[in-house]
């Protein structure tokens, strides 16, 4: 497929071609991402549920997303990587937000950062000047889930659609290269689609976004529970623990190793 800049997604959205995107938070994730043709591969702070057992995405560190989109990026050497800011890492001044992105770009090899909310536009323009592309976040923002007290869809009532229609405009404006779109309703997914010039990239947000994105363990069965914004496209889970059940068997019964595993 070869490399792809920001530019590349502009033009696309231009033209009419859907983008898709998905979380990986390993080398095998990225790989299996990148051959089967996605466009961009967001290392989500989701990777502290998902892989780590934590309840929210609030204990997840610099550190951590360090190592996991490092994997990310040896598993795809070409692919477009975004690493999702945690929790406290850009929140503390423009100084600590630009140098923490910086070393996602530097330590990790990311191609491109993620920041949640309508974040201060200044923040925006100095680390696109600094050569950092960000992508927007607006709509349900998990890393505010101690504030809004619950998951739930963002910009029902007039009043609150046309404030997230600003922070996009906002957003562009500040030079944002794509914006994700988390839960909100679809007709506020297709304004916020129609009035900017960049691309959005929807989850729950409706299928009038320039693109979807999905967390990778929804997507394959792996999630205990499925939230409604995602479709299972395979069982990896039963399949995994069915393998790891007939492993478990053969050791007790006696039938593995077998002849063909054991070396003579």
């Amino acid at each position: 497929m070869g490399k792809t800049t920001v530019s590349a997604f502009a033009k696309r959205r231009g033209a009419g071609e859907k983008l898709v995107m998905i979380t990986a938070g390993s080398a095998a994730e990225s790989a299996a991402a990148y051959a089967a043709g996605i466009d961009l591969i967001l290392v989500g702070d989701s990777l502290g549920m998902t892989m780590l057992g934590y309840d929210s995405t609030l204990p997840v560190t610099m550190e951590m997303m360090l190592h996991h989109a490092a994997a990310v990026r040896r598993g795809a050497p070409d692919a477009f990587v975004i690493f999702d800011m945690p929790f406290m890492s850009y929140q503390t001044g423009i100084g600590d937000a630009v140098r923490n992105a910086g070393r996602a770009l530097q330590e990790a090899g990311s191609d491109a950062v993620k920041l949640e909310g309508g974040t201060d536009p200044e923040l925006i323009r100095q680390l696109v000047a600094s050569g950092i592309p960000v992508l927007g976040h607006l709509g349900l923002l998990p890393q505010r889930i101690q504030t809004i007290g619950a998951y739930r869809i963002v910009g029902r009532d007039e009043a609150a659609a046309e404030e997230l229609i600003a922070e996009a405009l906002a957003l562009e404006a500040a030079g944002a290269f794509a914006v994700v779109l988390e839960c909100v309703p679809e007709e506020l997914g297709r304004r916020v689609t129609e009035t900017l010039h960049i691309p959005t990239i929807g989850i729950g947000s409706g299928a009038a976004c320039s693109g979807q994105v999905q967390v990778l363990y929804d997507t394959l069965g792996l999630s205990a529970r499925t939230p409604k914004h995602a479709k299972r496209f395979a069982e990896l889970g039963e399949t995994m623990r069915a393998a790891l059940a007939a492993y478990a068997a053969e050791v007790k019964n006696g039938t593995f190793p077998a002849a063909e595993n054991t070396f003579k």
